[in-house]
Order: structure tokens, then C-alpha cells, then sequence
């Protein structure tokens, strides 16, 4: 018990708990911590140093040997709740609710609501006062307490009252309870200098607390129980908590014990990475500081490159004024040269003076031109010398440490799951860059007990990756993080992929034999296909407004399925007049081809919605071809029925961006599906006698285009699976 010491300190004052109150956060504190808290921030309190009234702590109204407190029948709680039992000063019944308490924890430093009445809606903790006065006996065993009504010298106090809230010798004691008064009735306890209420009660109503609300996570009292605020919470008695926490309480707590050796080792690894913490911090710092004394260096290289230039030119500039001022002060009346050159105009040897004269005369035409145009050798000004730091200034005020990248967000327009997986992802604009990234995935069973393992690939670049050799029909849950110099980063919102129900088949349109070339235009990659109306629609019109025919253009692809199941996806576009997807049995498509198929103008006989060939098919045989109808960004589904204006039976819904297509050879099966979420929209039967074909129908304008194969993406960056690690 002389070990949990900690646990009874008081965040505050940091004493031992003293009447402490449980806070909505579950922390504990002291009432008159509390009450200085609330006077600090503006709040109004009473004496915190006042025991709180209540019945169990009135001797007038209640007695311990009167037993147990009788609920107050049905008819009393009317006439309270009636006549305002639960207000309060200052408030009106049915009023506007006044501003809550926000008190601010000592403990976890957030706000807790303590609603309208403050501390008087909070329980007083007296579990853990009885903790706390045990542990006093336990480490003041010796000291006695004294009793509080002994003139000097006081007697050791041999008993206690809860009702008076006091300690007694035993004369005292019964000269404070004498005979045959209410007092006598008060039974002794053990002498103590706490002393509280024997039962826990309500703090808006001061009566015992019977029950427990796990709506509200509180205790609750009878009157309590009854009012609107828990009329619909699930509200049991306090027993059944009691055992439920205390069942709990103990599992918890007989794991922990149970597992000692695992918290040893935990704490062994708590402190050896307190040592690399305190280790690799000092090495962060040297490293700081060696990066800074790097800096500093450059700039005092800098500094003396700088002041070294300067200094040339300085000194190149006073060699040019100085010689400059010497040539000025040669041309004064009293110089030198202004000497040497009368005494040379007093020769008068002929020869002589030409010889010197011609050695004086260039020395007097630069004096001359010099004074005539007079212009400084050198500025004084060193403007060109100014440097402009805003920039580096910047840059060293913005000198932080590098942050980790954020979390990526994965582009779901571009991210499907088709033959494999094909994830795109993107940085937030304000993320710092990342060098890598780190691709994660697993298997999602909800069936199964434990979650399956993360599979990762490790060092991706760019911005994509393919994921292969995945299980069909199954769902796998992605997630992706980016890495720089900081470490890694957040990891992105989880995605939900769907694999296909059944190996992808991969095809192209087939432009060889049957389909219009007039209506019809594919891709040179035959992987895409546009029907165009035009001139040919034109011509139909007089068709149109007469016998109200028009062809259906068909087209198929050049594979035949004759075993096993395949599964397929094309994109429609919404603005397609009428698309027909499906299959069809190879012998049937040829004769289609031979004697072009002619439907009524949905002006006079809409279309019935699925084309399955019933028509001329028997009851017992399955249909020679199946097909979706789509138009106008509209999916009709009849419900297997065949749908006229007169009977609306089916409904539409939107077109999705992918249609995908599984056809089952072995059960003459056809499955159609929005390749997005992998969601049925329609079953039906086929004919598999023969090879089935995979056709597309078209009616008016519209396009279409097979899903290309995520292997063929020339974008990808990285390939994951077969090297894929365990987590």
C-alpha cells in the first residue's frame, strides 16, 4: 500500500485528497481545489470548506439504526416534481437554459462541462477518501487521535460519530448522546479525522443513489430516474453495475498480474529506448550545431571574401586620386614643373631648347587637357558594393526542422481494381516532398478471427503502383505513406478495392466482317468504338415517320469463350442515344450480321428494356443472346418482365462510370455489374451450346470503350507482389 502513494495526490495542491470530487473526465480533485479553480476564472461558489447536507448526514432526519431509507411512494414525486423539486435559485421551471461551467482539468488539461449547476452536479469520490485514511493508519500507524471535547489534558478518542462528525473518548461520548434523545441512536464508529456521508447520494436531490444510467454513464438517483432527461436511456440498478464493473475490474486486473514478466519486458524496452532517446537527442543537437558552425564558417568565408574585394578597390581608387592630386599640385605656380618650365623658356641656344622643349612639352599638354576636362580618376561612392540579404534573411528565419510528408490522398477517379490493382495517390498541396513511398495492403475477411497481415512494398517512386497476383472476388483494403529525411509520414485514408468475380478477359473489337462502317467508327487500338448518326440517321427519317423502323448497328469482339468464366468491363457514355452490352451465342451473331435485325421506333413501341431472344426462343431453352439496355445515362432494369409504356413494372438507375460483365460458360449464366463497387444489377440465362461472343448494339449516337488492362498502364511506377514482404 506504501507504493501507490502517487495515486492519492491531488494535481493541484499536490497533497493528499481531501473530500475529492470525480470529474466527467474520470480525474479526481479536491472540493476546495476545485472551488479556487472556479473563483479564479470568475464563478461564483459556496464554502468549500462546508460539509454538503444531506440526509445521511442530518441527524434530525435520519438515524442508522432507523434502517434502510423508504423510497418515496409514486404520489410524493408527483406533488415535488409539481411544486419545482430540482430548481434552483435564480432559475424558472421550462426557462432558457443559463450557460454552462466549463472547468478546465488539472489532470488532462481539458474543458469539462460541469452543466448548469458546477461543482453541485459532481459526486464526492468516497471510495477514495477511504483509501486515502487508510493509507494515513498505514504510514502514521502510531499516531493517535485525540478527543475534540476533552479539556486539557485531552484523552485518546476510542470512538467516532458519522452524525456528529466527530471523535470521542468514551465519557464524552456518552455525555454527548445521552439517554433517551435522538442522539443516543447514533451508532459509533472508529475514532478518524475524516469523516462522510455512509452512502453515496445525489447531488442535485441528496437521496441515495439506486441505480446507474450507462446512457449518461452516471449514477442516478430515484427521482432522478423518473425525470425526461433519462426517460429513454437504458437505466439499471446499481447492483447489476456494481457486479459488471467489479467482473470486469477483476479480469483486468488479473491480466496485468498475470502478466508481470510481460510488463518487465515492456519496461526494459521503455528504458533502452530512453537511452537511444537521451543518446540520439545528443546526437540531433551535435548535429545542429555542427550544421549552424558550418553556416557561421560559410558566411565568415563570405564575409572576408567580401570586405577582401572591397578592400582592392578601395585601395585601387586611392592610387588613381592620389596620382591624380600629384599631377594637379605639378601645375601649381610654385610647383616643380611650373619652375622647371620657365627656366626652359630662358634658353637661348636654339638647339638646346628644342631638345628640351620637346622632352616638357607632353607633360604640359596632359597638365593642360587634365585641367581643361577635369574629372575625377575614381568615385567615392561604394553603392555597387551593397548586398541584398532579403532573401538569405528569409531563409534563416524560415530555418526549421523538416517535417515528415503528410498523408497521402488516394485519387479514387483513377485508382480501380480490374485484371490487377492500379493505385494512384497524390500529396496535399502544402505537404512536404516526399523521397518515397511506402505501399501497404491486405486481404479484408470479415469471416475471419484475426485480421490478415499487412503486405508491404517498400521504396515506391512516383506517385502509382500496380498490385498483382490478388485473389478474385475478394476485397483488399490499401494504404499508403509517404518518407523524406524526417521519417515516415501519416498513412492515408483507407480504400476498399473489389477484384473482379472471375479472370479477366482481355479483347479487342472486331473490324473485319459485319459491322457498318457508314454508323460505326473504331480506334485504331479497336479498343474504342463511336456510333455516328449523321447523314445515315437522316435518311432513316422518312422510316421513321412511316413504318417506323431503324437497324440496330452490332458489333463484336474477336474472341470466342467456350469454357470456364470470364469477366469483362467497358465504359459507356452517358450521352449515348441507346447501348446495348452483353453476349451472344457466335452462330446466332453471324445470321444478325447476314439479315441486319430491325426494332420499332420507341416513338410507337419503346424497347423492352433487356434483349434476351426470348421471343423466339422456347419456354425450356435458355436464350441465344443477353444484353443490358443503357441510354441517356440510364440503366433500364425490367426485372426479368418485359417493360412497355403501358406497364412501368421496371425502373432506371444511373449509369455507372464502368459496366462489367461476367459470363459463367459451365451454368449458361450472364452477370452485369457496376465494375465500381462489383454490385449486381442483373442476371439472366444464355445459350452456351456453341462459342459465345462478347456484343455491343448501338442505336442513334453513343460510345463506348473496353476497360484497358492495368498492365498495359505505361504510367505505372512500380510493380507489387511476389516480393512483398510480411509485417
Amino acid at each position: 500500500m506504501k507504493n501507490m502513494e502517487q495515486e492519492l495526490i491531488c494535481p493541484v495542491c499536490k497533497e493528499m485528497y481531501k473530500q475529492p470530487l470525480a470529474l466527467p473526465c474520470m480525474h479526481n480533485v479536491c472540493h476546495i481545489c476545485a472551488s479556487e479553480i472556479l473563483v479564479q476564472h470568475g464563478y461564483i461558489c459556496c464554502d468549500p470548506s462546508s460539509e454538503p447536507t444531506s440526509p445521511a448526514s442530518t441527524p434530525a432526519t435520519r438515524s442508522p439504526r432507523m434502517g434502510r431509507r423508504v423510497v418515496p411512494k409514486p404520489d410524493r414525486l408527483d406533488r415535488l416534481l409539481k411544486s419545482g423539486f430540482g430548481t434552483y435559485p435564480g432559475r424558472k421551471r421550462g426557462a432558457v437554459h443559463p450557460q454552462t461551467i466549463s472547468f478546465l482539468c488539472p489532470a488532462c488539461q481539458r474543458d469539462v462541462d460541469l452543466g448548469e449547476r458546477g461543482l453541485g452536479n459532481l459526486f464526492r469520490n468516497l471510495t477514495l477518501e477511504r483509501i486515502v485514511e487508510r493509507y494515513r493508519q498505514t504510514i502514521n500507524i502510531s499516531t493517535a487521535i485525540m478527543c475534540q471535547f476533552c479539556k486539557p489534558p485531552q484523552l485518546e478518542a476510542t470512538k467516532g460519530c458519522t452524525e456528529c462528525k466527530s471523535s470521542f473518548c468514551n465519557e464524552c461520548f456518552k455525555l454527548c448522546h445521552p439517554w433517551g434523545t435522538q442522539k443516543a441512536q447514533h451508532e459509533p464508529t472508529p475514532p478518524t479525522l475524516t469523516f462522510r456521508p455512509k452512502g453515496l447520494m445525489c447531488p442535485e436531490h441528496k437521496e441515495e443513489v439506486t441505480h446507474y444510467c450507462k446512457t449518461c454513464q452516471r449514477l442516478v438517483c430515484q427521482l432522478c430516474r423518473i425525470r425526461r432527461a433519462h426517460a429513454s436511456h437504458k437505466v439499471t440498478p446499481v447492483l447489476s453495475a456494481y457486479q459488471a464493473l467489479r467482473e470486469k475490474l477483476t479480469k483486468s486486473l488479473a491480466y496485468i498480474l498475470s502478466s508481470q514478466d510481460t510488463v518487465q519486458l515492456q519496461i526494459a524496452e521503455l528504458e533502452e529506448m530512453v537511452k537511444h532517446t537521451e543518446v540520439n537527442g545528443s546526437q540531433a543537437k551535435e548535429e545542429v550545431s555542427q550544421l549552424i558552425r558550418g553556416l557561421c564558417t560559410v558566411l565568415e568565408e563570405k564575409q572576408a571574401a567580401l570586405l577582401q574585394a572591397i578592400q582592392e578597390s578601395q585601395q585601387e581608387r586611392l592610387a588613381s586620386l592620389h596620382h591624380q592630386v600629384q599631377e594637379h599640385r605639378a601645375m601649381l605656380e610654385n610647383s616643380g614643373m611650373v619652375g622647371y618650365t620657365q627656366e626652359v623658356l630662358k634658353e637661348t641656344d636654339h638647339p638646346c631648347f628644342v631638345q628640351a622643349a620637346k622632352q616638357l612639352h607632353s607633360r604640359i599638354v596632359r597638365a593642360t587637357d587634365s585641367l581643361q576636362s577635369f574629372r575625377p580618376a575614381a568615385t567615392s561612392s561604394f553603392s555597387r558594393f551593397q548586398l541584398d540579404l532579403s532573401r538569405e534573411m528569409k531563409l534563416l528565419t524560415d530555418l526549421t526542422f523538416i517535417k515528415a510528408p503528410e498523408a497521402p490522398v488516394i485519387d479514387t477517379q483513377r485508382t480501380y481494381a480490374y485484371d490487377q490493382i492500379f493505385l494512384c495517390w497524390r500529396l496535399p498541396q502544402h505537404s512536404p516532398p516526399a523521397w518515397h513511398f511506402t505501399v501497404e495492403y491486405r486481404k479484408s475477411d470479415t469471416k475471419a478471427k484475426a485480421l490478415k497481415l499487412w503486405q508491404r512494398c517498400e521504396e515506391v517512386r512516383g506517385t502509382s503502383a500496380l498490385v498483382e497476383y490478388l485473389d478474385m472476388d475478394s476485397v483488399y483494403v490499401l494504404r499508403v505513406k509517404g518518407c523524406n529525411k524526417a521519417g515516415f509520414g501519416e498513412y492515408s485514408e483507407d480504400i476498399y478495392l473489389h477484384t473482379p468475380p472471375a479472370p479477366v478477359l482481355n479483347f479487342f473489337l472486331d473490324n473485319r466482317w459485319g459491322f457498318n462502317r457508314e454508323r460505326l467508327a473504331i480506334s485504331k487500338d479497336q479498343r474504342a468504338v463511336r456510333s455516328m448518326p449523321g447523314l445515315p440517321m437522316l435518311f432513316a427519317a422518312e422510316r421513321l415517320m412511316t413504318s417506323c423502323h431503324l437497324s440496330i448497328d452490332l458489333l463484336i469482339g474477336d474472341v470466342a469463350i467456350t469454357q470456364g468464366r470470364s469477366y469483362w468491363a467497358c465504359c459507356v457514355d452517358p450521352s449515348s442515344y441507346l447501348v446495348k452490352v452483353g453476349v451472344g451465342l457466335e452462330s446466332k451473331l453471324q445470321e444478325w450480321f447476314q439479315v441486319p435485325q430491325d426494332v420499332v421506333s420507341p416513338r410507337y413501341d419503346p424497347d423492352s428494356g433487356h434483349d434476351s431472344g426470348a421471343e423466339d426462343a422456347t419456354v425450356d431453352a435458355p436464350p441465344p443472346y443477353a444484353f443490358l439496355t443503357i441510354g441517356m445515362g440510364k440503366i433500364l432494369l425490367s426485372h426479368g418482365s418485359a417493360l412497355t409504356s403501358r406497364d412501368p413494372s421496371g425502373c432506371t438507375i444511373p449509369l455507372p462510370p464502368r459496366i462489367g460483365i461476367c459470363l459463367d460458360y459451365k451454368r449458361s449464366k450472364v452477370t452485369f455489374y457496376d465494375a465500381v463497387s462489383f454490385r449486381g444489377l442483373w442476371e439472366c440465362g444464355v445459350d452456351c451450346s456453341g462459342p459465345v461472343c462478347p456484343a455491343f448494339c448501338f442505336i442513334g449516337g453513343g460510345a463506348l470503350q473496353l476497360q484497358e488492362l492495368v498492365a498495359s498502364k505505361q504510367e505505372r511506377k512500380v510493380t507489387i507482389g511476389g516480393l512483398s514482404k510480411l509485417d
